[in-house]
Formats: structure tokens, C-alpha cells, sequence
């Protein structure tokens, strides 16, 4: 039998979800997050927020996963996007490489102390595990993909272009946001499991607003929140 995760809090699992999901999916700070759980009568402290994002976060990042995993890597195969970005932890560089595909979806952020060929090879076997393996991949012109991807066997498939990596360039932006919410990252433990967390949660509620009519928007905005709110009960 499966023990309940909430057991051990007073507070109903319901309010620590909306804590959580407003923390991760808007580019709140945690003392905002207490500020409009007070307007609705929900006196909390925003270091329970900081808890409930840091033990449950992961926890509701996976289910999302498993339920978008078989539907996900049916169509997932086709193009890849590599980029990496650079993050500083207490003033020392660090490198979030992040894969998306031709939709924009991400499929895996990895965080490393370098951006060597041993690095992007792990990073490139972790996604592929997960998803397969792309018909192409398209990456900008660092080398280490290309060693990599030559290591793998795969190198015929890569494709290097000015602006063709525009689509990963661009999965960068939500993150980038809630950085600066946050005020950097102190741990790379804690940065891995951030970007992991916040990944899952932006593809859930990344509707395509500039792309759909308002009502197409609406309903499937509708149906995220009914499946987000569904994540309690399964």
C-alpha cells in the first residue's frame, strides 16, 4: 500500500499544490506566493512554500511525465533541438544543456560543470534513453556535439545552422525568468531539480496562446488545470 506523502501536514494537499504550481510555473518570488495565498485566507509562511516546491515539486513533475511519456514519444523522434545556457552558481560558471523538439516541448535539461565532450555525450545518452533516438538533431556550432554524436554513431544526423536552433534558444526564456525570480541558484543539486520540476510544468501549461483562438485556448487551458488538479488523486 501506497503511504500518503501528506500525511505528516496539516495543511491540505490541495493549498500545497497551488503553492507550488504558482511558485514553478509563474515567475513569482516565494514571499509573493505567501502575499496572494493571503488574499484568499491562506495564512502561510514562505518558507513552507520553499519546502513544499522543493519535496513535492519533483513529485508532481514526475507524474506529469509518466502520463505524457507514451504519448510523447510517438512523435518526439522526429527533430531535436541541443542548446546550452550559461548559469552561474555562487559566482562559479556552470552549463544547462536542454533538449527540445520541433514543437517546442522539453524533453531533458541536464546541468554540468563543463561543456566538454564527456558532458554533452551524457547528456545526449540520458535524452536518448528516455525518448530514443531522433532522426535529426540540430545543434549550434559547439564541437562537443559533434564528438559526441560521433561517438554514438549518429553523426550523420546532426544539423548546424545559423537560426536553426532558434526553437531551443528560445526554451531558455521561461527559465531565464524565473532565475531572476529567484535570485540565482546556491547548489547544483538544487539547480537540477529546479529546471527538471520547472520543465514538466511549463510543457503541462504551454498552450500556444499567440498561436490558437481564444476559445480553442480556453478549453485546453481548462482541461491542464482539470488534469493538474487530477494529479492529487492518482
Amino acid at each position: 500500500m501506497t503511504k500518503n506523502p501528506f500525511r505528516y501536514f496539516k495543511t491540505s494537499p490541495e493549498i500545497i499544490q497551488l503553492a507550488v504550481m504558482m511558485y514553478v510555473r509563474f515567475p513569482l518570488s516565494l514571499r509573493n506566493v505567501e502575499d496572494l495565498l493571503q488574499e484568499r485566507g491562506i495564512d502561510l509562511c514562505h518558507e513552507s512554500v520553499r519546502m513544499w516546491v522543493d519535496r513535492f515539486g519533483p513529485m508532481f513533475a514526475g507524474k506529469i511525465r509518466t502520463k505524457r511519456a507514451s504519448l510523447m514519444r510517438q512523435y518526439t523522434q522526429w527533430r531535436w533541438h541541443l542548446d546550452e545556457v550559461f548559469v552561474k552558481i555562487n559566482g562559479v560558471q556552470h552549463y544547462l544543456w536542454r533538449a527540445v523538439d520541433h514543437e517546442g516541448e522539453v524533453l531533458e535539461s541536464y546541468v554540468t560543470k563543463s561543456r566538454d565532450k564527456q558532458a554533452a555525450l551524457t547528456f545526449l545518452k540520458k535524452a536518448m534513453k528516455r525518448y530514443g533516438a531522433p532522426k535529426v538533431i540540430v545543434t549550434d556550432r559547439l564541437r562537443s556535439y559533434g564528438a559526441a554524436m560521433k561517438t554514438i554513431g549518429n553523426i550523420d544526423r546532426q544539423e548546424v545552422g545559423r537560426h536553426k536552433n532558434n526553437r531551443a534558444e528560445n526554451s531558455h526564456l521561461p527559465f531565464r525568468r524565473r532565475e531572476r525570480a529567484m535570485s540565482r541558484f546556491r547548489r547544483m543539486s538544487n539547480l537540477q531539480k529546479f529546471v527538471s520540476t520547472h520543465a514538466s510544468l511549463h510543457n503541462h501549461f504551454n498552450l500556444d496562446r499567440h498561436l490558437n483562438r481564444r476559445q480553442t485556448f480556453k478549453t485546453h487551458r481548462d482541461a491542464a488545470l482539470l488534469e493538474w488538479r487530477e494529479l492529487l488523486a492518482a
